[in-house]
């Protein structure tokens, strides 16, 4: 491992030492007490009852020292980090010394140990595939482990915070972030995220669970209100959040930029005491995202925790002299910052870092790659094969590629996620030299691995973009595979159309030879006006450090295509619930609002099946090279537990991995949309293999929400379940009745 600028960094900094400079308070005490008389630093005891003893202990100065943190990366003239913080790191909150508090070191996060600013150095780390990519698996095992790998890189970094966990529902899939999120849907997306936070945490680090709430769209995302009623809220976005901290129990919460019903997101009682705090019952803290604090009193009042980088992102430090001036003029109570500062306390005890302080080791890039190389593949979703022309078999004597730089890397997404890759950049001088840029290749070449596993073939590589050359080339070959891709990053949203011409080459080349299979490299959804013209279509995504390798092992057959879209491609914007998106991207401060009432709930495939659309490619889409049958589906509610059990055969010629797609909806209709995800299993079997499948049904995906009750009520009566391949491929149905039931509106354990 290569040494970095702050590789000598002492234990003493890591425990919060460097809290001197800036805020001398909390180093009033320069003589840390015995561990005797300090009972908070026992790990033997729980996470609130350190944070209750550790609190008792503090100043009002080291209260205030916890909740306000600091930018990680210089940002030319306009800002220099202070001195503690980890060299292009997001932030830094000092600690406590005296007390044994640690500094909390933040890293952007979402696919792995991120570089912000100007920083010269870039650390060099393994990047997972896209948050999208890694629901595409359905598989919750491998974004555990990718959580893991990701979270011991950002320990080993000297991190002890991973600002990671979107979970915000794809309501506009235009949506320049799409790609760190996890779909849809709240269930899937709720498991799958919840199952990378579980992941990232085993490392005794915290991590966020973001962006907390509505943040649907970049355009105008610090000043748009996102209208919503609270049925509607509940049972989409919120649930989403619900499910992922049931299984996950992030240590903190980051509240989101955009309004929610005329509040900003971090100053919003109902999402921050109503819901999180009262409602779920939430023990740790919120912290705001980066420039999302827009006052003292309020922001604190509606339970925002901790302000993030308030130095230098805020119209000025909110949590410092005018939170100050606020307690002293009694717009915020001396109870309130207790909370605050044991929020933050309980978190840190929570993760474990407080007895394993985080510091600076190796990290296994060879083990790590296998594990992105792992995920990637298993995102990979098999949109069209109609022709068979995958996987690429030896009859393929003369393969064209072309396009998308694959002679070279894969695509990844730009903006505070971005990893810089080991290697180093695969392409130079593409796309904005500044944030959210650039645009970032990950040196692992589609094209590289694919003459690997192809030894015999002649596989020629032409760049696309000269598309007569490219056309030309085509017509020569028995199978060509056009690159295309999209590039998506925060700050911007993106028409759902290619860039740079490559609808136009894909036609082009198409024309030349309908033997031609499309690799997307994209964010999200795209439309495909060429796609009567082509043989095949494969959505890679942004597939990670192991992209290239991961791609050509699928396109080859060396593993199973099995990824399953967690999203839906729509046929035309006018299917949207907003054909024209909201907001002017040329006027960021102008005030305006979303109307999410529009679909309310039914978010994705629910909009569609409740409208009739019919989609380019359905939620839940994904083939095989293998074939599956399903039989003796049974459905039974028991004890309130709706459980169902069906077999899956694998009737084709070769391994494959089936994802058996549980789906409800209740006779007599009333919900948001005519059905709603339920369960899903990720299975793999041998050519003849055979397996039974029970899964159990969470209750509240047979429920609505209850205002007057402030709770779930479940309708007694007769509901269809329905077993597919996805949203729109039902093979099997079941009908079952259901008793009524009311369902708590807290958290509810695993």
């Amino acid at each position: 491992m290569n040494r970095q600028p702050w590789r000598g960094l002492t234990l003493a900094l890591m425990l919060g030492a460097s809290a001197c400079a800036i805020a001398p308070a909390a180093c009033a005490q320069t003589s840390a007490a015995p561990p005797a008389a300090r009972p908070w630093l026992n790990p033997k005891l729980d996470a609130d009852t350190r944070a209750d003893l550790a609190l008792k202990a503090m100043t009002q100065d080291e209260k205030l020292t916890v909740i306000f943190g600091y930018f990680g990366a210089d940002m030319g003239a306009k800002y220099k980090r202070v001195a503690e913080a980890l060299p292009g790191s997001a932030g830094y909150v000092p600690g406590i010394e005296r007390l044994g508090i640690p500094a909390q070191f933040q890293t952007d996060a979402g696919v792995g140990v991120a570089t912000q600013g100007g920083e010269p150095k870039k650390r060099e780390r393994t990047a997972l595939p896209s948050g999208m990519a890694t629901t595409a698996t359905w598989n919750p095992e491998l974004a555990q482990a990718g959580g893991a790998m990701i979270g011991s890189e950002a320990r080993a970094s000297g991190f002890n915070v991973m600002l990671a966990g979107g979970v915000n529902l794809v309501r506009e899939p235009r949506n320049g972030r799409n790609f760190e999120y996890g779909g849809e849907d709240p269930w899937l997306a709720g498991k799958m995220v919840g199952a990378q936070i579980k992941g990232i945490q085993s490392n005794a680090i915290v991590s966020t669970i973001k962006h907390y709430a509505l943040n649907g769209q970049e355009t105008g995302r610090f000043v748009l209100d996102a209208k919503i009623g609270e049925a509607d809220a509940r049972t989409s976005d919120l649930l989403a959040f619900q499910f992922a901290m049931e299984d996950s129990d992030p240590h903190s919460v980051m509240c989101a930029y955009n309004r929610v019903n005329g509040d900003y997101a971090c100053e919003n009682d109902f999402l921050l005491n109503k819901v999180l705090k009262q409602d779920w019952g939430y023990k740790s803290y919120v912290m705001s995202d980066w420039g999302a604090t827009h006052s003292s009193a309020k922001a604190v009042n509606a339970g925002l925790d901790q302000e993030s980088a308030g130095d230098a992102f805020d119209k000025q430090p909110f949590f410092r002299g005018p939170l100050k001036d606020a307690l002293a003029k009694g717009e915020v109570s001396q109870a309130r910052l207790d909370d605050m500062a044991r929020r933050v306390l309980r978190g840190l005890f929570a993760s474990g870092v407080v007895e394993k302080p985080v510091k600076i080791a190796a990290i296994d890039y060879a083990a790590h790659a296998k594990v992105t190389r792992a995920d990637a593949e298993e995102g990979v979703v098999l949109l069209k094969n109609d022709k068979g022309l995958l996987p690429l078999v030896a009859s393929a004597k003369k393969i064209a590629v072309i396009g998308g730089h694959a002679d070279v890397g894969v695509l990844s997404g730009g903006g505070s996620s971005q990893v810089y890759p080991i290697g180093g950049r695969a392409v130079q001088g593409e796309g904005p030299a500044s944030w959210p840029g650039p645009m970032i290749y990950f040196p692992s070449s589609p094209l590289k691995a694919l003459k690997a596993r192809l030894p015999g073939a002649d596989i020629q590589f032409a760049d696309g973009k000269d598309k007569t050359a490219a056309a030309k080339l085509a017509a020569g070959a028995d199978v060509v595979l056009v690159f295309a891709t999209q590039w998506n990053g925060e700050s911007f949203d993106s028409p759902l159309t290619l860039e740079n011409g490559q609808d136009a080459l894909i036609d082009a080349v198409a024309s030349a030879n309908a033997e031609t299979v499309v690799v997307l490299e994209t964010g999200g959804p795209v439309l495909m006006p060429w796609l009567s013209k082509v043989g095949g279509v494969v959505e890679a995504w942004y597939p990670g450090s192991e992209g290239g390798e991961a791609i050509a092992r699928v396109l080859t057959g060396e593993v199973d295509a099995s990824g399953r879209l967690p999203v839906t491609f729509p046929a035309s914007l006018d299917q949207l619930p907003r054909p024209t998106l909201d907001g002017d991207p040329n006027k960021p401060d102008d005030l305006f609002a979303v109307d999410y009432t529009i679909e309310g709930a039914a978010v994705g495939y629910k909009w569609f099946d409740k409208k009739g659309h019919q989609p380019l490619f359905p939620f839940g889409h994904g083939l095989s090279y293998t074939t599956f049958a399903y039989d003796n589906l049974k459905a039974e509610a028991k004890g309130g537990a709706l459980t169902v059990s069906f077999d899956v055969k694998n009737t084709g010629k070769r391994t494959g991995k089936a994802v058996p797609q549980i789906y409800v909806s209740p006779k007599a209709g009333g919900w948001e949309a005519p059905q709603r995800l339920a369960a899903f299993k990720k299975v793999e079997l041998t050519p003849g293999a055979s397996t039974k499948v029970t899964l159990t049904v969470d209750p509240r995906l047979l429920a609505t929400w209850d205002e007057k009750a402030h709770g779930w009520s479940v309708a007694a009566g007769a509901y269809t379940v329905s077993l597919g391949a996805s949203s729109r491929d039902t093979v099997a149905k079941a009908d079952v009745t259901v008793a009524a039931r009311a369902l708590p509106v807290g958290l509810m354990k695993p």
